[in-house]
């Protein structure tokens, strides 16, 4: 019973550092079904990414979390030349799997994809690198996967920096969380979300781990249905995922440490100007990269 409370991340490092929440397999073979289809994901998500990075002549973009690549293809299909890199190979697998069945289209026969650790990623993409990428995005509020190991929040301040140093002068980075403020305060996840539109979602079941009193780890059991009109265990898919629990205050002033004061730094809740929206799913942080 006690290992089933607290095992809060599945077995498996891909490479040094970050561990693989996704190395069973159970959640990246279900992430697709639970994110919606690709076709039709929340157009307000595609309009606002699209959006931002042509309104801010962006082209060559790095996504530093890109999972089954649902983003990176998105960003493909509109036009981007997009460097993909995760950490976990079960995502990538299907990011692969996407690549090759398109090699025939020019976009995605050029699309690089490849295993890469946060905490090392500078050295390990510094062969794609060159002058810099116009923007990096980190979305799906892939961060909060890293855990604070020390308790002094430098492994994600190290990946921060790592995202940095991506970023061409005057580009920019693009990163989400999902709303722990709120979720610390309630204890509670909506299980629907402007981010997503799967019909599928059956529950999130979330716990809050305080240790001294702070918010220490913050665990998400997602029930997901498979298929609506059968209720059989057999189509029901259960995983567990675990975040760090990043309070928006505290993140913004993160951001400003590794970026500097001077850059722009603006922060949208659901895709609209901050506190236009009470109690957001999510917030996105756009930082400019001071020239």
């Amino acid at each position: 019973m006690v290992d089933s409370v607290f095992r809060t991340r599945s077995l498996g490092t891909p490479a040094e550092g970050v561990k693989d929440q996704y190395a069973d397999g159970k959640a990246a073979k279900v992430w697709e079904v639970f994110i919606g289809d690709k076709n039709q994901r929340t157009q307000n998500y595609r309009d606002f990414l699209v959006g931002l990075l042509r309104q801010k002549g962006c082209y060559r973009i790095l996504d530093v979390a890109c999972g089954t690549g649902v983003d990176s293809i998105m960003l493909l299909e509109e036009g981007f030349e997009v460097v993909s890199v995760d950490a976990s190979d079960k995502m990538l697998k299907y990011a692969l799997k996407s690549r090759w069945n398109r090699r025939k289209e020019p976009a995605f026969d050029n699309w690089v994809i490849e295993e890469a650790n946060w905490l090392t990623l500078f050295n390990d993409i510094s062969h794609l690198i060159g002058e810099g990428f116009d923007a990096v995005i980190c979305l799906g509020n892939s961060f909060a996967h890293m855990p604070d190991t020390f308790d002094d929040q430098r492994e994600q301040r190290q990946a921060l920096a790592n995202f940095e140093r991506c970023v061409k002068p005057g580009g920019l980075l693009l990163i989400d969380h999902r709303n722990y403020d709120y979720i610390i305060k309630t204890g509670q996840t909506p299980s629907k979300c402007i981010y997503y539109n799967s019909q599928h979602m059956t529950d999130i079941k979330t716990s809050v781990l305080f240790v001294s009193g702070k918010p220490k780890i913050v665990t998400m059991d997602y029930i997901v249905t498979l298929d609506e009109e059968n209720k059989d265990p057999e189509y029901i898919s259960e995983f567990r995922l675990s975040y760090y629990p990043h309070r928006l205050t505290v993140f913004r002033d993160m951001l400003t440490e590794i970026f500097s004061d001077r850059a722009k730094h603006t922060i949208y809740s659901d895709f609209k100007p901050l506190n236009q929206i009470e109690n957001p799913g999510f917030y996105i942080h756009v930082v400019e990269k001071h020239y």
